[in-house]
């Protein structure tokens, strides 16, 4: 990772520089948001973690990238992940923020280092989800939030059907389940989009769509992605805050060189005309070599000092025009990330609009094809549901419905009594 230097800088102003660089890399380093928040999700075998780790240097004023130790890890069957250096991290029941913080002490005590590295956790994949029982296809499957049972059973293929008879029932119900998925994801990719494009128009609030006036849940996706854009805001203002004051204090630095370039100017002149006078006198035979030579010498250090001075200068000036053009850069790539974020999401809600529209042309045919479809609401109700979750150790059986929300790690069970004429 690049840091920004300054050099030449007074000594009054440096500490307050350091802070100004602090600020800047603080944020630079933080990445993206996590999957699920750390203060409520708690971590469990076959859980995939993605960690970064980078260090400010105070002494260097950069920031060190850790790679070696930067990476993805799984929590193993012992409940633990391993990292290169630091070990094994008891990570099982704990949260991401909770091993983030661990791995930063671990590392400054390793290492011996003066400040503490910044590590920063973040889910890259739930443990998988289980259906058992009357479904089309039992077995492991991987978890996405929000998931629910009936979402769950969709993606086994629905519930497990006789081969005469009852097939259109497992069609509409497969197609239902996918119907469902789809309608959630259609739902958060359209507040999604409405959230970018207030950011692309510099809006402080989301606009609701239309499609989604009366939507089920609405409120907490709005929420959600509302939260995810103030989060955003706040990080490029706190970049650009942190360029800002770095150029305020490079202005500073520059101001008080050229004010100490204009006494050493009004001293090199004095010196000068000294040294003439000597010269003057020397050749008339009244004057030492001893002192001329000590003009002379005066004469050559203050030159030295502003040669010094004006090196200084242009160095800050340089460091001047770098922070603008990092500024400028960092708001060219915000709109055109913005801007790529927008196209993908109206991508995919393209296509999912294509798959959304299939589902409920293969409920519909599935509805036709049979005079047992009327039946399909007398079968569903003894359909019962209940989820093997592990809690504190033990594993407990939990009565379900089809909107429960599933955990990574539960154990799906469907139990189907279907009324056969």
């Amino acid at each position: 990772m690049q840091s920004i230097r300054v050099l030449g800088a007074p000594a009054g102003s440096r500490k307050l520089l350091h802070f100004a660089r602090l600020a800047l890399c603080a944020a630079l380093v933080v990445s993206g948001a996590a999957v699920a928040r750390a203060d409520d999700y708690r971590l469990g075998v076959m859980d995939k973690l993605r960690v970064r780790v980078a260090e400010w240097q105070t002494a260097e004023g950069a920031v060190r990238d850790w790679s070696a130790v930067s990476g993805e890890y799984t929590v193993g069957a012992s409940g633990s992940v391993s990292l290169p250096f630091v070990g094994d991290l008891p990570a099982s029941g704990r949260t991401t923020t909770e091993v983030a913080e661990e791995i930063g002490i671990k590392m400054q005590k390793l290492f011996g280092l003066r400040d503490r590295p910044s590590a920063s956790v973040e889910m890259a994949q739930y443990r998988p989800v289980y259906l058992y029982g009357e479904v089309e296809t039992p077995g492991e499957y991987p978890y996405a939030p929000n998931l629910t049972v009936l979402k769950a059973v969709s993606l086994s293929g629905g519930l497990r059907r006789g081969p005469t008879g009852q097939r259109f029932a497992r069609d509409y119900i497969a197609a239902n389940g996918d119907s469902s998925v789809q309608v959630a994801e259609r739902n958060r990719l359209l507040i999604r989009r409405a959230r970018l494009q207030a950011e692309i128009a510099k809006h402080d609030k989301i606009e609701l769509p239309e499609e989604l006036k009366n939507a089920p849940g609405v409120d907490k996706l709005l929420e959600s992605e509302t939260a995810l854009m103030v989060s955003r805001d706040k990080r490029q203002d706190r970049q650009l805050d942190a360029l800002a004051d770095l150029k305020s204090l490079l202005q500073s630095e520059i101001e008080s060189l050229a004010k100490k370039a204009e006494t050493q100017q009004r001293q090199l002149e004095l010196a000068m005309e000294d040294r003439d006078k000597v010269d003057s006198l020397a050749e008339k035979g009244l004057a030492l070599s001893q002192r001329k030579l000590s003009l002379e010498q005066r004469v050559a250090d203050v030159q030295s000092q502003l040669l010094d001075i004006d090196t200084n200068s242009l160095k800050a000036k340089q460091d001047v025009s770098k922070a603008t053009q990092d500024e400028s850069n960092l708001r060219n790539d915000w709109d055109a990330q913005l801007a790529q974020e927008l196209q993908n999401t109206e991508a995919e809600l393209d296509t999912l609009t294509l798959k959304l529209g299939t589902s409920r042309d293969l409920m519909t045919e599935a509805l036709m094809q049979s005079a047992e479809a009327a039946q399909l609401d007398e079968q569903a109700a003894n359909i019962t549901y209940s989820i093997i979750r592990e809690q504190d150790g033990k594993s407990a059986e939990i009565a379900a419905t089809e909107t429960t929300p599933v955990l990574p790690g539960d154990v799906i069970k469907v139990n189907a009594a279907v009324a056969m004429r």
